[in-house]
């Protein structure tokens, strides 16, 4: 069964993500260039809500201010036409050679000027496009040799630079927030911000910190071994989850940016359930777009890249479906109980209660029958078998 998005599903794709043309380290392109405006007609027909962009991939590098301008038009006469939006925009600083080192914590000065100014400008597009989220991606903030850099100056830029940027936003009264997005290496040997957490903790030292947060991809903090439900749910947490990446990932490989869930399909479910239905015992809930990173296979022509776009979608919502259904299923709320995942939800510590009344409960430590506690059974594999059995549609 394949179920058909709408726009009110939020499902969003890059530009470069459907108008890749499958060129890789070891092969030239196996597609032709997409026309911007194609793409905008083409995920429209097919459901999606919306179409991100980096700079480059709508207005090539070199383009004049007239080739520019007649770009932007022609693309903002297509989002006029079929209702696309853009919720997020972002800026290249990887491609040209000129970032070789890096944008924002190149080693050479003017090449930091230079990155910094580009981003600013296209802050002014993303905002002039009603976009949302300005995403930060810093695939060549790295490097491979550790005596190459100066990290704790490569860290103050980038502070410098995230602050800047978050401080333009405030200064023009623009709507917008930025994302961080991680990733361990590839094209860099080491990239700096590797996982969520490095990315939560760099915010927390920014002056600007309170508008900027994370774009977690499935395939990044599975590229490092990580489990990428743990680092949304710590994002979200943190009220620092402001947009997502979703694909699929096959363990600790390349960036592979396989449709989401043709990787590890587990995840896949368990991604869908906490953005679907958020914590068991409540709190924070993501309402952004469900944007897709991936890449069609470079083995396809355009009739593959389209059913890849709409696979994606697909496999969202049939997770979407089964996640409800577990979550709805009173066998699976009562396993929830047993095992103990509602009652993690209550403090250790009761209202009101001191640490001084802690240390005067007895039954808190000495009283404790430590031997009969460790007897308990959470009854986890039965948890993890009921969701199982919904991802597989052997429940209903």
């Amino acid at each position: 069964m394949t179920l058909t998005p709408t726009a009110s599903d939020r499902f969003t794709f890059g530009l470069w993500t459907v108008g890749w043309t499958g060129n890789d380290p070891f092969g030239v392109a196996t597609r032709s260039p997409l026309d911007p405006v194609e793409a905008v007609h083409q995920l429209s027909g097919i459901g999606a809500y919306g179409i991100t962009f980096h700079d480059n991939d709508l207005i090539p590098f070199d383009a004049s201010a007239q080739e520019r301008k007649t770009i932007l038009t022609d693309f903002g006469k297509a989002l006029d036409a079929t209702g696309l939006k853009v919720p997020m925009v972002t800026t290249n600083l990887f491609s040209h050679p000129v970032f070789k080192d890096g944008g924002f914590t190149s080693n050479d000065r003017s090449i930091r000027r230079y990155a910094l100014r580009k981003v600013l400008a296209n802050i002014d597009l993303a905002a002039e496009l009603g976009a949302e989220t300005f995403v930060m991606w810093g695939g060549r903030e790295g490097a491979e040799y550790d005596g190459s850099k100066d990290f704790a100056a490569a860290l103050d830029r980038m502070k410098e630079g995230v602050d800047t940027a978050a401080a333009y936003i405030k200064d023009k009264g623009y709507g917008l927030r930025l994302a961080l997005e991680p990733k361990p290496n590839e094209p860099r040997g080491d990239i700096f911000l590797p996982t969520v957490g490095h990315a939560l903790a760099f915010i927390a030292e920014l002056e600007h910190g309170d508008i900027v947060g994370v774009n977690p991809e499935t395939g990044h903090e599975q590229m490092a071994g990580l489990n990428f439900n743990h680092g949304i749910a710590q994002a979200l947490w943190a009220g620092k989850l402001f947009h997502i990446d979703l694909n699929g990932q096959k363990s600790i490989k390349y960036d592979q940016d396989l449709v989401f869930g043709h990787g590890d399909l587990t995840s896949a479910f368990f991604t869908v359930d906490l953005l679907e239905n958020g914590f068991p015992n409540g709190g924070p809930k993501y309402d952004g777009p469900r944007h897709f990173d991936y890449k069609p296979s470079r083995t396809d022509g355009y009739d593959g890249v389209w059913e890849s776009a709409k696979a994606n979608m697909s496999m969202y919502l049939l997770l979407k479906e089964r996640a409800l259904a577990f979550r709805a299923d009173a066998e699976v709320q009562e396993a929830l109980k047993v095992s103990g995942v509602i009652e993690l939800g209550e403090p250790t510590l009761a209202a009101g209660e001191t640490t001084a009344d802690l240390l005067a409960d007895t039954s808190a430590f000495e009283d404790f029958d430590a031997n009969a506690a460790g007897e308990r059974s959470f009854a986890f594999v039965r948890l993890n078998q009921l969701a199982m059995e919904h991802l597989l549609g052997a429940r209903g």
